[in-house]
């Protein structure tokens, strides 16, 4: 059964112990929790509590529990902690963690948290940070275990006993040579069950799969995915061993690509930290550059009306259907590129794929299309015999003009949306800036300019 739904109960009583200050009862109860537990009760306290929880939180614990709360939560500690005690909160945290936390801290709070580094840590923190942003180096830690490719498996597991506390993981071994390149990679479990007199280089295991420091943190969270694995080893350009990736970091990395996805599909630029960190002065310029473009597209669809005031002008019922026709056409777009744009990501389709795309998207353009101008002809028709809205003596012909129109746009609608991405993806550019915004925003002309051409052919002779 999973702990984390006791947090919620203990909430009260933890209130309890901090109002009576009983803080041993208070260490030995957080003691018992997991550490993100005790960050998600962290969170819940009022911000004046945090520190009295926090505080007494044993220092191994301390640097675990630091490390799950949101950056937020982090500055608002690093400023009620002591140097003594924020020195001991950053010696406990892996170093990626670490990484991150400096990162994502505003300036003079970081200044202040290298300056309490110890010079190994602070060592350590400059190096990885002086890898580009975004790439494996960023994400490494160099707390790993390795092995040289001349000892037996006896004589690694024994080596594993002296050196392994205190490293990331020890679920995979790495075997390096004296020049400090990396020669192979060994789970564990293989080493444990293989015969100890046997060398480390001859167990047979999965081959080595390994990344670049500056490989980008997409290609690691499609490595992670692809050969199934707990870690990897990340290495320089000459195969020396510079540290290792594990699946809890590409895990961050995931949901940060998703969120970065999902910001762009709503038409902006994505934002580099959580919203609320986000000043409103750079919230604006990621929202204002593609608001812009996309207003400029909108003042096409004004264009496209007055090339077509005539024909408003001599049938006006026909502007009572313009937002359904542009609507429905944005509408079926988004669908498309939403679609597609997600399985690129989950490279469910590749680049020559398109045309496979493309046939399907017609196919279902035209269905779609169909059903909604049926729905929408249905319509007409029952409100003119209903005396809801009477739409002239030629309503059938306006009838029989939204659903033709119907289809073309959102046949027009759902190709474009589908065959955006890749157009996008061809040229180099994120697939996922093919927002639902502005597939909307070139339906809406395009629709336009299909229903009144539809209706001139239609009602001419009648209402045109």
């Amino acid at each position: 059964m999973i702990e984390t739904v006791e947090t919620v109960s203990v909430g009260d009583e933890l209130r309890e112990l901090i109002r009576q200050q009983s803080w041993n009862q208070l260490r030995d109860r957080l003691t018992d929790m997991h550490p993100s537990d005790v960050a998600d009760l962290i969170i819940a306290l009022p911000r004046e509590e945090e520190g009295f929880v926090f505080r007494v939180l044993p220092r191994d614990e301390a640097g675990e529990v630091f490390s799950y709360l949101p950056p937020d939560h982090q500055e608002g500690l690093i400023e009620s902690l002591s140097n003594e005690q924020v020195r001991n909160v950053l010696a406990e945290m892996n170093p990626d963690d670490r990484t991150r936390l400096l990162e994502e801290m505003p300036a003079e709070v970081t200044r202040r948290l290298l300056t309490a580094l110890s010079p190994e840590d602070l060592k350590n923190a400059r190096w990885l940070l002086g890898y580009p942003e975004d790439t494996a180096g960023r994400y490494m830690t160099p707390r790993y275990v390795t092995v040289q490719p001349e000892m037996t498996a006896r004589e690694a597991l024994d080596h594993i006993r002296r050196t392994g506390p205190g490293k990331e993981t020890v679920n995979v071994v790495y075997i390096v040579d004296q020049r400090g390149r990396l020669v192979e990679d060994i789970r564990l479990s293989s080493l444990v069950l293989a015969d100890p007199a046997s060398k480390v280089v001859d167990i047979d295991d999965p081959p080595l799969v390994k990344m670049n420091a500056t490989d980008d943190r997409e290609e690691v969270l499609k490595a992670f995915e692809k050969y199934d694995r707990l870690a990897l080893p990340v290495t320089d350009a000459d195969g020396h061993m510079l540290g290792i990736i594990t699946v809890d970091d590409v895990l961050d990395v995931a949901e940060q690509e998703a969120t970065e996805d999902i910001q762009k599909l709503g038409g902006m630029e994505a934002l580099d930290a959580p919203y609320l960190q986000v000043n409103v002065l750079s919230m604006i310029k990621k929202r204002a550059g593609w608001l812009s473009a996309l207003f400029l597209g909108e003042m096409l669809t004004a264009t496209a009306m007055s090339h077509f005031e005539k024909e408003i002008a001599r049938a006006v019922v026909l502007a009572l259907f313009v937002p359904l026709i542009i609507s429905s056409g944005g509408n079926s777009g988004s669908q498309a590129t939403s679609l597609i744009i997600r399985a690129l990501a989950l490279r469910e389709l590749r680049l020559r794929d398109w045309f496979r795309v493309f046939g399907r998207e017609i196919l279902s353009g035209l269905a779609l299309g169909s059903l909604l101008g049926f729905i929408g002809f249905i319509r007409i028709v029952l409100w003119e015999k209903l005396g809801i809205t009477p739409y002239g003596p030629h309503y059938l012909l306006v009838a029989l003009t939204v659903w033709v129109s119907l289809i073309g746009v959102v046949l027009f609608g759902t190709l474009a949306g589908s065959m955006l991405p890749f157009i996008l993806r061809k040229l180099g550019f994120d697939p996922a800036t093919a927002s639902a915004p502005f597939v909307a925003t070139l339906v809406d002309v395009t629709g336009l300019c299909i229903y009144f051409i539809v209706a001139s052919m239609i009602l001419r002779g009648t209402l045109l």
